[in-house]
């Protein structure tokens, strides 16, 4: 399944990404170590050794990754069988007289090894990232096994779209949610990062410009300390950290350095991610907190919305204010800023509905019942995601578990449907669209797989919002 996506920007991905060192075998032990199950405390020796060959088995499997999809990495360590790797083999003949024993003095008179420097260059072609390319980033689960896929989009403007995956990051939890960054964690003025929640309480920030990464450049928050002594378990976490899953991110595209997560503790943490440290903590929610988002006139504003069937609104400048508060009909599934104008936003929920709101209604009382500008019967199961076209004003998608996607066009605060479709993507977890390529949807679902939406194919769509389709282009030169 696919549980998050997030685009970077054109021009942003290095050229030729860097791979990272092989892991030592002292640092596999230490991330052994550091993931290591609290409840098991036999004290097998022999079953540690496993584990370690394991892992070691596992590091070199990724170092030979660099490229192509994670799925095949999962399959090639299913393949390895390290269960039963102690078990003789029947009916294998190690010693032959056959042709595979002839030797040849160079591979280059070797017949059986042919064309190696072409697929050399091909492999070598397929990781360089134009500047005109689009990149993907989404979280995805497969068999258990967690990891984060990079992928390329040649010639988005095209009819002949090419996608292809770049490389893959394998990280340790269920991730439920991503953030992409620009804050230089390194060095120079910009870098390329995605912040992950997990059902873990820590975030995980990769570099997406680093291959075969064992280990996140930072982690903000997380386990300190997981014990268990017979019966009792004892955990404890880092300063500031979240104590429960991180099922919302959101980054502050305005200060650079700052993060906001949104935690099924109840809480919602503001992060200072060059210092790694948590600056603020808001608890205003009395039951999880499902996700945030930064206003993008107001970067100092930020939403928070929750189980508990209320949004909140916070001014991070003055974070004891009580804020102002919004009540919906059900859990909050979603929700977004539009990004034309500061005072609207849209909140989906759990019943199938989108609700609009305008928070100039909201500047007098904040204890006042403060009623929706719309109320939208969207889908017939969940809205799970929502997004905002960053070209068109009034145009916002919908993905909903009941597999559908539909565009809607709010002028007016009349929502009207203008398209809809069922992409083979399963129950709809997360859509979003391209900032370069605006009416280019990403969709990700229950199936894993990763669908493209050029919604200006649809003709509805294209004959009411086609004279937006250079909008974005020619403000970014």
């Amino acid at each position: 399944m696919i549980s998050a996506i997030s685009w970077v920007p054109k021009g942003i991905s290095r050229s030729e990404p860097v791979v990272a060192d092989p892991p030592s075998d002292e640092e596999i032990q230490e991330l052994i170590a550091n993931h290591e199950n609290p409840s098991d405390d036999s004290g097998n020796e022999d079953a540690n050794d496993e584990v370690v060959a394991k892992a070691l088995t596992v590091a070199d499997a990724v170092g030979k990754a660099s490229t192509g999809n994670c799925d095949d990495i999962t399959v090639g360590l299913k393949e390895l069988d390290m269960d039963h790797y102690d078990e003789e083999d029947e009916g294998v003949e190690l010693f032959s007289s056959g042709i595979g024993d002839l030797y040849y003095p160079s591979n280059d008179m070797d017949p059986y090894i042919n064309d190696a420097n072409d697929d050399d260059s091909d492999e070598l072609e397929d990781m360089i990232i134009n500047p005109t390319d689009s990149v993907i980033v989404y979280a995805s689960t497969v068999d258990d096994v967690s990891h984060l896929e990079v992928w390329v989009l040649e010639d988005a403007d095209s009819n002949e779209r090419n996608l292809y995956s770049h490389h893959c990051i394998i990280i340790p939890a269920f991730p439920l949610c991503t953030a992409w960054l620009d804050c230089p964690l390194k060095e120079g003025e910009r870098g390329n990062f995605i912040a992950v929640g997990s059902m873990e309480p820590s975030i995980e920030i990769w570099d997406l410009d680093v291959i075969d990464a064992v280990q996140p450049c930072v982690v903000l928050g997380g386990f300190k300390e997981k014990k268990k002594n017979g019966k009792k378990k004892s955990i404890k976490y880092k300063d500031g950290s979240h104590t429960d899953s991180v099922l919302g991110l959101a980054w502050n595209k305005e200060y650079r350095n700052i993060l906001a997560s949104a935690s099924a503790d109840m809480q919602v943490k503001i992060w200072d991610v060059v210092t790694g440290k948590c600056d603020i903590t808001m608890q205003h929610h009395s039951d999880k907190v499902q996700a945030v988002a930064w206003n993008h006139h107001s970067p100092q504003v930020l939403l928070s919305g929750s189980f508990d069937h209320t949004v909140v609104l916070k001014d991070g400048r003055i974070p004891t204010h009580s804020g102002y508060k919004w009540s919906v009909t059900a859990d909050v599934e979603s929700l977004a800023w539009d990004p034309h104008t500061e005072h609207s936003f849209v909140v989906s929920l759990e019943d199938g509905t989108v609700k609009g709101f305008d928070i100039r209604a909201a500047k007098s009382d904040s204890s006042s019942d403060l009623s929706s500008t719309f109320t939208l019967h969207a889908h017939d199961k969940p809205v799970s995601s929502v997004s905002y076209n960053p070209s068109a004003p009034n145009l916002l998608a919908t993905g909903s578990t009941d597999k559908t996607v539909k565009l809607w066009d709010l002028s007016n605060n009349q929502p009207s449907c203008v398209a809809s479709k069922a992409p083979k993507a399963g129950a709809i977890f997360k859509i979003s669209f391209s900032e370069d390529n605006p009416f280019l949807l990403a969709i990700g679902g229950s199936k894993g797989v990763l669908e493209l939406w050029d919604t200006l194919s649809d003709s509805g769509v294209s004959r009411r919002y086609g004279n937006y389709k250079n909008n974005r282009s020619q403000s970014g030169n």
